[in-house]
């Protein structure tokens, strides 16, 4: 799955407009290189996302199109 659709789905980010523009800032990396929105997604990648002066690490445990609001977190784990 293309990263910018998985951190939508997954809700880490709200939008995936928001998400592309966050890969093309080069603000989001995966497995600690940078990465742009079209990058695949697979189960056990290490995703960093920079949020200002916040940032946000979490490890891929699940891969899907389509999800429920409280499910959702069920699709990564915070490292």
């Amino acid at each position: 799955m293309r990263l910018d659709k998985y951190l939508k789905v997954s809700r880490l980010i709200k939008r995936r407009t928001v998400a592309n523009s966050a890969c093309d800032a080069g603000r989001v990396t995966i497995n600690d290189r940078p990465a742009k929105a079209s990058t695949d997604v697979k189960a056990g990648d290490v995703l960093c996302i920079s949020f200002g002066n916040r940032e946000l690490k979490v490890r891929v445990t699940d891969v899907r199109e389509t999800v429920k609001k409280d499910e959702a977190e069920s699709m990564y784990e915070e490292l």
